[in-house]
């Protein structure tokens, strides 16, 4: 799975008086969320986890395809490495604010991870706001992944199983 590890302090979140890390981002080609029942093109996981290592919050954006994403756009040239190479590759400095995913408009809910073993205890965080990208960094997100098909990249919809999903509006 291609990904963006911080090292370091990269910024952290709060939640019922909990404190996590932001360790890694990754991307779900096509995205594993849907809206009102309509799924988008991309999913963006910016993974944060507790002090113990206990649980985590993911907080995750959609995107459309529309005008290309400003925060994929600052690392093209390391994901065209990535799909000749098929290795890691330092990217440098990357603040983790630039990946637009602030908003006043959110669902959240309990759930697991969408990769193995799918664990639970993760505190989804879904941006409500869809963000654009274009066919082309979705493309190089599948290739870097090896996935060509967009197939391999994206957990199957899960049913919601007595999940409660709330909707939240913060003021600016």
């Amino acid at each position: 799975m291609t990904q963006v590890e911080w090292v370091g302090d990269a910024g952290s979140i709060q939640i019922n008086g909990k404190q996590y890390s932001l360790q890694q981002c990754h991307w779900h080609s096509p995205a594993e969320h849907l809206i009102n029942g309509q799924r988008y093109d991309l999913e963006l996981h910016l993974v944060h986890v507790s002090t113990s290592n206990q649980d985590s919050v993911v907080r995750a954006q959609l995107y459309q395809i529309f005008e290309p994403d400003s925060f994929l756009s600052k690392f093209t040239e390391e994901l065209k490495t990535l799909v000749n190479n098929k290795g890691e590759r330092a990217i440098g400095v990357i603040d983790p604010r630039k990946t637009n995913t602030d908003t006043f408009k959110y669902y959240r809910y309990n759930g697991s991870l969408t990769t193995p073993p799918c664990g639970e205890g993760v505190t989804w965080i879904v941006n409500a706001k869809i963000n654009t990208v274009s066919s082309k960094q979705v493309q190089l997100l599948r290739e870097a992944n090896f996935d060509y098909s967009g197939k391999d990249n994206a957990r199957p919809v899960q049913t919601l199983n007595d999940r409660k999903i709330s909707l939240y509006w913060t003021k600016n």
